[in-house]
């Protein structure tokens, strides 16, 4: 019987070893206490990474099917244009050289998040994540199958403000992301949920 509880995780109860109700009923209000409360976050992380991962592929699709070879189009005057460009660099075309290097991070920062997500029970670092997740998933897709090679593919960028780097979904998701985690880490919120105060 302990080892049937102790694989269904059924917390020990100090009353079946002979102690005082009260005492049982004191650690299962501890016990309760340490759990987190509240329904994990994984799919609400999961549903905003897909969500942004479509959004990205989709619209790569339509760029180098529609845009790629052709005159950019104004958008809002010369102030944003759609230009479609390739980049073998990081977000916003920054180091070039590095394309094999972006690659392993971004796969680095994917089994991170996985990994956090056993833990997660805060709906606003869900979206944090789940935005991080598909900017992430949406560069790696195009550095593993666009040319001219597997680890080495050049990211397909198409969004051109003024002054400004190109940069496509995918970057974008990853900035709002980021963002989000430095304005949650600075409330003190943690991704299970719980509120610290240094």
């Amino acid at each position: 019987m302990a080892e049937a509880e102790r694989i269904i995780g059924t917390p020990d109860i100090p009353e079946a070893a002979g102690a005082e109700p009260e005492q049982a009923d004191e650690h299962a209000k501890d016990a309760a206490a340490e759990r987190p409360r509240g329904k994990r976050r994984i799919a609400v992380l999961f549903g905003v990474a897909a969500f942004a991962y479509a959004l990205d592929l989709i619209s790569k699709m339509i760029v180098v099917a529609k845009l790629e070879h052709h005159p950019p189009i104004e958008i809002i005057g010369d102030w944003l244009k759609f230009e479609a460009i390739r980049n073998a660099g990081a977000a916003f075309g920054f180091g070039e050289a590095f394309t094999v290097i972006f690659t392993v991070i971004a796969a680095a920062v994917i089994v991170v998040i996985a990994r956090l997500a056993r833990k997660l029970y805060s709906l606003p670092w869900a979206i944090a994540l789940g935005l991080l997740l598909g900017g992430a998933l949406g560069n790696l897709t195009d550095r593993i199958f666009r040319s001219p090679g597997v680890f080495e593919g050049a990211v397909v960028d198409f969004i051109a403000p003024k002054h400004f780097a190109v940069f496509n979904l995918a970057d974008s998701a990853i900035v709002c992301g980021g963002i989000l985690i430095v304005l949650l880490s600075f409330r003190g919120l943690d991704p299970d949920g719980t509120v610290h105060k240094d």
